[in-house]
């Protein structure tokens, strides 16, 4: 677990995490919207924010060069 964390960390890490947690929530949609259940938008509600997060902390990155202030 802590070799992925620390993998998750890098750049291709979070690159990697936010396409996957968008695929996830774009399956999640279309099931909320064929089906209508509540549940459904939640679901997918969660893993856009998580992959929203990721692909902020990428962009992050790559601005400041992987530097901590």
């Amino acid at each position: 677990m802590k070799k992925l964390h620390k993998w998750h960390q890098t750049r291709l890490g979070l690159l990697v995490f936010g396409l996957a947690e968008l695929a996830v929530a774009y399956g999640w949609v279309s099931l909320a919207i064929d089906r209508g259940n509540f549940l459904y938008y939640l679901l997918s509600l969660i893993f856009l924010i998580g992959s929203l997060q990721n692909l902020f902390k990428l962009i992050g990155k790559l601005i400041n060069g992987g530097r901590k202030s």
